[in-house]
């Protein structure tokens, strides 16, 4: 009998675990996919019934369909029981309508437009979503994630510095309040109030299940020391090929062998050992620039950019990626840099979109997992970074987990 109900709850795990939505990255010809809000690439949380966009270049340019799907999740991206006309005014699984080719390119694309809400789709309710991309055989072509939220807590958060010697020159500690005041009264707060704490908008580094430490009345409050704190790292590194067909103080060298223009940076050198030096970045994203362009959407060009990266330290047994959210901080396969045994470099050619780019170099050690303490660029307390605190909740009688509240705080503004 024993065995039986072990085998059951084992069986029970990894239905859970199958259930999971993870997020998807897009084939070889699918390029540049970002949320889109006010012209500007975005992280993907949305107060609920805010307007965005879903975009992405099809370089086989040949206007091909594909459609789209939403599914509403519970904290730990498993889809809910909800039914879809419960949080779905309308329909999924509809076309993608709006779509145009790219113009006076070398590289040809259909560039593909997703709006919402629009005339078919209108979410309505908050919580964490998944969409998900289709072709016309109905195969998934990619996945991601998005965030729609409430706004009926506030999220006071201030960054601080680690009060631990160890990591004090080193991480960021996170110290931030929920203050549900009169708009909501919290029902076991430690079992239903959930926080995710985000850096620069990446969910492969998020931090998960912290409970409150205490509360004052119907304010809640994180003062924790470890337990949200993230390695600080360094700044972005960045290129700028608005002008893709000349050098500048980021490009060593242009050139066009292959029909398409070849980018080469200038080599890049382990920032881990050297001290903290400041230097504007876009905290990982990008923007879409041609110079003397009209639409840069249809008229700025891809090539082909080659990086290279000198970093003696690295650990042989580990993988080094080259991330941001040009490429949704993957870890695919196209972005592993290979190790050139004769120049001692590591190197690799990534196709891109020209603009200005964020991206920073990660190690992925042998177990899968981002090595953020052994950073390539080191951790420095003086790092500028986007923090993003996001509050789920639900009652003891909801039927899914609502995200009420979201706090933003920035560590150039860093205490003691």
């Amino acid at each position: 009998m024993k065995s039986i109900t072990i085998l059951l709850l084992s069986f029970f795990c990894l239905t859970l675990t199958a259930q999971v939505q993870t997020e998807i990255a897009p084939p070889y010809n699918i390029k540049t996919a970002s949320f889109v809000q006010n012209s500007q690439n975005v992280v993907p949380i949305f107060q609920l019934g805010e307007s965005f966009e879903f975009q992405f270049d099809d370089l086989f340019g040949n206007e091909a369909d594909y459609y789209y799907e939403i599914t509403h999740c519970d904290y730990n991206w498993i889809p809910t029981d909800i039914p879809k006309n419960e949080y779905l005014s309308g329909f999924d699984s509809q076309k993608i309508q709006e779509y145009v080719n790219s113009f006076n390119t070398l590289q040809i694309f259909s560039h593909y437009r997703l709006s919402l809400p629009n005339n078919y789709s209108k979410i309505l309710l908050s919580g964490n979503y998944v969409l998900t991309i289709l072709n016309s055989d109905k195969e998934i072509v990619l996945k991601r994630y998005f965030i729609l939220y409430e706004n009926m807590v506030s999220v006071p958060l201030k960054i601080r510095r680690p009060r631990t010697v160890k990591n004090i020159y080193s991480k960021h500690n996170l110290n931030f309040e929920i203050n549900g005041g009169d708009q909501i009264q919290f029902q076991n707060p430690t079992q239903n109030l959930k926080v995710v704490l985000l850096q620069n908008g990446n969910f492969n580094t998020a931090i998960k299940n912290i409970v409150p430490q205490y509360n004052i009345g119907n304010v809640f409050v994180y003062k924790y020391d470890q337990e949200t704190q993230f390695w600080a790292g360094n700044e972005f590194l960045n290129f700028d090929s608005k002008d893709i067909k000349n050098a500048n103080n980021y490009v060593s060298f242009v050139n066009s062998d292959n029909d398409i223009y070849n980018t080469h940076l200038y080599l890049n050198n382990s920032k881990s050992s050297f001290p903290y030096s400041n230097y504007s970045d876009l905290n990982g994203n990008f923007s879409i620039r041609k110079l003397d362009g009209e639409n840069n959407t249809i008229e700025a060009d891809y090539s082909w950019v080659y990086f290279s990266l000198s970093a003696p330290l690295a650990n042989p047994n580990s993988s080094i990626y080259i991330v941001g959210m040009f490429n949704n901080y993957s870890t695919a396969p196209e972005y592993k840099m290979d190790f050139n045994t004769e120049k001692g470099l590591y190197e690799k050619a990534i196709l891109i979109k020209q603009g200005f780019t964020n991206y920073q170099y990660v190690t992925v050690n042998s177990k899968g997992f981002i090595d953020s303490e052994n950073a390539i660029d080191g951790n420095f307390y003086q790092t500028e970074n986007d923090y993003t605190v996001l509050v789920y909740y639900k009652g003891n009688t909801d039927r899914y987990v609502r995200a009420i509240g979201k706090g933003s705080a920035n560590s150039l503004n860093i205490t003691n």
